[in-house]
């Protein structure tokens, strides 16, 4: 808008106009499912996550120098049998008793683009009930940087199974 006045042709931007910017933050989950003898019998893939908060902080943390990276040494990746529903304020899996975490495989994380990659591998005789949350979690300082709450079957503790996010941001 023009303003006059006084000699002086003032002019205002954006007077009255929101202006927003965004970020998408997309995860995409894969649980590969082998038997006992290694045979795959079952792929499942899915979206969606929550941020949680103290997540978010430790990636602000990072962007600024800060903090203990989410790395093949430090990255863990949680399941557990809770199905309650996500909230930001929570910090991990809310099983009480029944929760699990795997260390990166390794090469984990991957980063191509502007996707992160992490994966692990639960094997026989780990986490052997119903899978209903996930997070990825950094052993290191505790931190969870996301909650994923869905049912995926129970894990035989025979099989072995593989949990892979990839986070695109754009």
């Amino acid at each position: 808008m023009l303003e006059k006045g006084n000699g002086i042709d003032n002019v205002s931007v954006g007077a009255g106009i929101g202006v927003a910017e965004c970020a998408k933050w997309k995860p995409h989950w894969r649980i590969e499912k082998y038997n006992e003898n290694g045979e795959l019998y079952a792929i499942e893939e899915f979206d969606g996550n929550l941020l949680l908060n103290s997540g978010i902080n430790a990636l602000l943390n990072l962007l600024i120098g800060s903090g203990t990276a989410f790395n093949n040494t430090n990255a863990r990746i949680g399941v557990g049998d809770s199905s309650t529903a996500a909230a930001a304020t929570q910090t991990d899996l809310q099983a009480s008793t029944n929760k699990a975490y795997a260390a990166m495989d390794a090469t984990y994380p991957q980063v191509s683009g502007q996707t992160v990659t992490f994966r692990a591998t639960f094997g026989s005789g780990v986490a052997a009930f119903a899978w209903n949350e996930f997070v990825i979690k950094n052993n290191a300082t505790g931190v969870c940087l996301n909650r994923k709450v869905e049912a995926h079957g129970s894990k035989a503790s025979a099989d072995t199974w593989v949990v892979q996010v990839q986070i695109t941001i754009s």
